[in-house]
């Protein structure tokens, strides 16, 4: 079978925009620097991590699965998103768990300028200050962004920058829990970082399979011998500046 020039050019262009969007945006590319997707640990321990809140009532639900369960989590919120919801990232704090920066918009625009993209960090992690009480180092840019300006801006601020590995590639559109258990039975590993939405950017919106999902990835993994605990704690980093 033949292919056209100018079919063959559409292919080979479009299999370059994979390419690049993989290197940009990948959870486990370190083309452009260190970009920790998981813990050297070989413990079977995993840590469950949660992007893009708070987002009321979802994250609130979570709360109480974690707390019945007994289960630390990470929780990487938008500045937005906390000022709306001030008493939920307070506790997170409270009850425990790891507070984590995820920008002050969470704005795929913002990531095109050095400038943009640092106050990004910088307004995002003093919003979580003010609520919190405390100043979270660890950061996991919008959509896994980490392109060389990105990587070098969040450094320069002193955070620490975070990958891991989405709990389901479609988690966006909400699958049935089923589906989020068993992908995040894939995604286990020792020392893995899964991540989780209980909020979608900065505008929220329903996540009732992910925090319906919570209890069941849980208890999945506890069968299979995992245990659980924090990002900080698997990179051996501090949580707070």
């Amino acid at each position: 079978m033949r292919v056209s020039l100018p079919v063959a050019g559409t292919l080979a262009a479009s299999a370059a925009v994979v390419a690049g969007l993989r290197l940009s945006f990948g959870s486990r590319s370190q083309l452009f620097g260190d970009f920790p997707y998981a813990g050297a640990d070989a413990e079977r321990v995993v840590a469950l991590t949660f992007d893009d809140g708070p987002n009321e009532p979802w994250t609130s639900m979570i709360l109480d699965t974690l707390a019945e369960r007994g289960v630390p989590g990470t929780f990487f919120q938008v500045g937005r998103c906390a000022q709306r919801h001030p008493e939920t990232t307070q506790r997170v704090v409270d009850e425990g768990h790891v507070l984590g920066n995820h920008s002050l918009t969470h704005e795929l625009g913002s990531y095109l300028r050095d400038a943009d993209q640092r106050a990004e960090v910088t307004l995002g992690r003093l919003a979580l200050a003010e609520i919190a009480g405390v100043t979270p180092r660890l950061y996991r840019p919008p959509w896994l962004c980490h392109w060389p300006w990105v990587l070098r801006g969040i450094a320069g601020t002193g955070s620490q920058v975070v990958s891991g590995t989405f709990v389901h590639p479609l988690e966006v559109f909400q699958p049935e829990p089923r589906r989020l258990v068993a992908g995040a039975e894939r995604a286990a590993a020792p020392g893995a970082m899964i991540i989780v939405h209980d909020g979608r950017e900065s505008r929220g919106g329903f996540r009732g399979q992910t925090a319906a999902a919570v209890g069941p990835i849980i208890d999945r993994l506890r069968r299979r011998g995992y245990g659980f605990t924090t990002v900080d704690r698997l990179l051996g980093v501090d949580a707070y500046a």
